[in-house]
């Protein structure tokens, strides 16, 4: 008995060297049952959480490795399960000295990350790089990350021979294939985005970037044949970014359609000053007219000041959570495959305190499995200024209602406050449910309701949830 003990500790202790902890559950996959949606071990997948892509201050490891600690274990007690992180950041970038050659300490500081991610049950997509000319390109505002790599200065002399020549190409495989090598059995790891806003990019002729994209996304995901791979696009805010994200959407080896999309006054689409649940659940409506049979996320949203010119300035005005509620609600009951992943992880979610509405966004679906349900999003406006955005499963629907009065404008311009809605009765044109409950999430709080096909609100501010059982 004894020697059976030990051989099973000696077993538990070598799994945990080799990186494999916590990896019995699987990698997240599309869903067999629904290709609009992810599974874990046969069960949907929702994905939970903000972009924490970088460590904006942070220089050395012992501190990056406390951060992101600290980041996971609030999104973890709070029901997230998911983030994205960038590796080519200064402090991550693992060709520091020569291309090609890549720094120990900076895989062992990656080793770190991943095994945190283990330890707090977080899922990571990766971002493999991010720069947009060789040189000269600094951090576009304080804080921010530089978006150049001069160490390939030595070899190329602008992004379009990056592009264009086998040289260039056969430098982005090589990072490939050193991670590859690294984590493709890794479970931790959801996926592998090929470039951050790809569009943005420095080159003469942009032809080169739909092009490139189309052939690598095959040449990687050879690498990774378990993990996702996928692109992005720029910001979603402009009528000329239609054609570009109707044709990344669409690419077969693109297995996830995403969206970046931005509060933003400079923007050129008016979608883009529109209230937030609005801004978002137009793009995710777009994406999924164009790629019918993937999963969409939003997988970067918050708001900026004019032109990307940095963060909202009304981020400190928002103490309660207001753009951070619409934009996780508002995407997934537009029929994403999970809610909205929020940048500004450090300038607005952690300086707020805002983490408990992860945990309330989970709390609203808990119960709802949109596979299980085969559910169909539908969207009504009713009067006296509600919204409704909604998921119609075969034995659930759930609601999520929204105040249209109340809005980022009223309430971080004009500084009023949300009205009480009280004795407010809705029609949905559904059938009389057998059991009726509301969940008010900003108390935290279901109550029941009486059935009928005719609904009677309980007093609510911004927005409740209405589930209706059959």
């Amino acid at each position: 008995m004894l020697y059976f003990l030990i051989r099973c500790v000696w077993v538990l202790l070598i799994f945990d060297s080799m990186g494999c902890a916590a990896q019995t559950d699987g990698f997240v996959r599309v869903s067999k049952t629904n290709p609009r949606y992810l599974e874990l071990s046969g069960k949907t997948f929702i994905p939970v959480g903000p972009n924490i892509c970088f460590a904006r201050s942070v220089t050395d490891a012992d501190s990056l490795l406390s951060y992101y600690d600290h980041y996971f274990g609030r999104l973890a007690e709070n029901g997230g399960n998911f983030t994205r992180i960038w590796l080519s950041t200064p402090i991550l970038e693992i060709e520091k000295q020569q291309p090609g050659r890549f720094d120990q300490k900076t895989e062992a500081l990656v080793d770190g990350l991943v095994k945190l991610a283990e330890k707090h049950g977080i899922r990571i997509k990766f971002c493999l790089e991010h720069f947009r000319k060789i040189t000269g390109a600094p951090a576009p505002f304080p804080s921010s990350v530089p978006f150049d790599k001069p160490v390939y200065a030595r070899v190329l002399s602008s992004m379009d021979e990056f592009y264009r020549t086998e040289k260039g190409r056969q430098l982005y495989l090589n990072r490939v294939a050193f991670f590859a090598e690294k984590y493709r059995d890794n479970p931790t790891i959801f996926g592998w985005e090929l470039w951050n806003e790809q569009n943005s990019v420095s080159v003469n002729d942009k032809t080169l970037l739909l092009d490139w994209t189309t052939g690598m996304l095959d040449k990687v995901k050879q690498q990774f044949p378990n993990q996702f791979v996928m692109q992005t696009l720029g910001s979603f805010d402009s009528p000329k970014q239609l054609d570009l994200y109707r044709s990344y959407s669409a690419l077969r080896g693109n297995e996830i359609a995403q969206a970046h999309r931005y509060l933003d006054q400079g923007a050129t689409l008016p979608i883009c000053q529109a209230p937030m649940d609005e801004l978002t659940s137009d793009a995710v409506n777009t994406l999924l007219a164009f790629a019918p049979a993937k999963p969409v996320l939003l997988s970067e949203v918050g708001a900026v000041e004019p032109h990307h010119a940095g963060p909202f300035k009304l981020y400190p005005n928002d103490t309660e959570g207001i753009l951070l509620h619409d934009l996780l609600f508002a995407p997934f009951f537009s029929g994403a495959a999970g809610p909205g992943q929020s940048w500004h992880w450090d300038f607005y979610i952690e300086k707020n305190n805002l983490w408990g509405h992860f945990a309330r966004f989970n709390e609203a679906i808990k119960g709802f499995d949109p596979v299980a349900q085969n559910a169909i999003p539908l969207r009504k406006s009713e009067e006296n200024n509600l919204k409704i955005y909604g998921l119609r499963g075969e034995k659930t629907v759930l609601l999520w209602i929204r105040d249209g009065a109340s809005d980022w404008k009223s309430e971080l311009v004009e500084n009023r406050p949300p009205a009480v809605i009280s004795g407010r009765i809705i029609k949905p044109g559904l059938p009389q449910p057998k059991q009726l409950s509301f969940y008010d999430p900003w108390r935290g709080v279901w109550t029941k309701g009486a059935s009928n096909e005719a609904i009677s609100l309980p007093a609510f501010t911004r927005s409740i949830i209405v589930k209706m059982d059959y």
